[in-house]
């Protein structure tokens, strides 16, 4: 009884059995999804290769000691970020993104997912310095410029998705630091405007009189709202550009979230079958390999992206709850592992990582559903993909560990 409970002091298990079943529950869904598609042969063995490999590296980072992760937060950024300017150049392009380097008989990796991890720790490492205060505009300016540096590199590629998981963690950091009720609005404000102006010149014309209103309450001068008016209007113009930028199925994506119905055989179409598949499955579902939706193809490559209509279909709404109440508890241990440290740095690093999850989840989930655009977001553990899996074993590694260690740091 002394060693189990010196193992559960160490080992936080009501974050890693959650994870386990997670993975386990996206083995099944990727084995379902590619059992009768030979142009998927393989990606079972390899999804089960590299979540022995995320295991591994789970605990690797787990016995670091925890100031690891200060002193590479820096060299972890820059690296990342040279990482996104070469898949620019010798990238493989897929879907339409140039978002994959080869690397061999092991397939692709993608350097947005470990640049994810390297803006959360630089992000944080600058944050925690004695001379920065969030409230100054110099420190504002530096703060988006790390966050959103990456961001300008990924919309090359161009992989909007990706982008949105920035823009998550970027607010939560700032928030979780201290700014004040206008610095807030100061940073939410632009993309405010630049989401409405997608759906038109109306909701583009509403967005920046909110925001006018807006600095009537802050009572701020003429130059500053002059100054905050402009940047909105300028926001609003470079999403219209960003947008003509993306690629023609990118837009159909967006488009398509508007109006599903509009092209039910084009871009809308998986959403449609997403939602039937899910509806299709009852409380129980129709069983492990006996989903018409996943075993008749009605959703290209369902692995990916889809799998959480592979869990509603063969599992059923019992399996899709168990997926949801698995991340509720690891959202949960993070959130409590964070608010206990008093180390900033660790605190932030650790709320970014949820932030990253909990993005993910949303977003997969909502364009599975139908409440959110089809963008392309893996769903945490479960998804195919090496580089994702083992990106957020990684992170989670890191979660883990500073509760290894937490009464270091409290």
């Amino acid at each position: 009884m002394r060693v189990d409970y010196k193992l559960n002091d160490k080992l936080d298990f009501w974050l890693f059995i959650p994870t386990l079943i997670l993975l386990c529950f996206g083995l099944a869904g990727i084995y379902s999804s590619t059992l009768n598609n030979h142009f998927a042969h393989g990606n079972f063995q390899k999804q089960l290769f590299f979540g022995g490999v995320s295991i591994v590296l789970f605990f690797v980072i787990y016995s670091l000691p925890t100031n690891t992760f200060k002193y590479a937060a820096i060299p972890t950024y820059i690296f990342s970020m040279l990482l996104l300017m070469a898949v620019l150049v010798v990238g493989k392009k897929t879907s339409g993104a140039r978002a994959w380097l080869v690397l061999g008989p092991l397939g692709g990796f993608q350097p947005a997912e470990f640049a994810k991890l390297g803006t959360v720790l630089a992000m944080a490492s600058y944050l925690t310095k004695t001379s920065v205060d969030i409230e100054s505009f110099k420190d504002i300016v530096i703060t988006l410029a790390i966050g959103l540096f990456p961001v300008g590199l990924i919309l090359l590629q161009p992989d909007m998705g990706t982008s949105f998981v920035f823009f998550g963690f970027i607010l939560v950091l700032i928030f979780w630091k201290g700014i004040s009720l206008f610095g807030l609005y100061l940073v939410l404000s632009p993309g405010f405007v630049a989401v409405a102006s997608l759906f038109g010149i109306y909701y583009f014309i509403a967005a920046v009189v909110i925001v006018a209103a807006a600095l009537i309450y802050f009572k701020k001068n003429i130059f500053i709202s002059g100054s905050i008016i402009a940047a909105n209007l300028g926001a609003g113009f470079f999403a219209d550009s960003v947008f003509t930028f993306l690629s023609p199925h990118q837009q159909k994506r967006i488009e398509s979230f508007i109006n599903p119905s509009a092209d039910p055989l084009g871009a809308g179409y998986n959403a449609i079958q997403a939602k039937v598949a899910i509806g299709s499955g009852g409380f129980l579902g129709k069983g492990f390999l006996a989903g018409n939706q996943t075993q008749l193809q009605y959703i290209p490559e369902q692995w990916t992206d889809f799998i959480y209509c592979v869990i509603g279909e063969e599992f059923g709404f019992l399996g899709s709850l168990i997926i949801l109440i698995c991340f509720i508890i690891i959202f949960m241990r993070i959130i409590k592992i964070a608010s206990s440290t008093r180390d900033e740095f660790l605190s932030l690093v650790l709320l970014g990582i949820f932030t990253i999850y909990f993005v993910h989840l949303f977003i997969n989930i909502g364009m599975t559903v139908g409440i959110m655009p089809v963008i392309g977001i893996p769903l945490p553990f479960v998804s195919y993909g090496g580089s994702s899996l083992v990106i957020n074993m990684l992170m989670l590694g890191i979660v883990a560990n500073v509760h290894r260690t937490r009464k270091n740091y409290t």
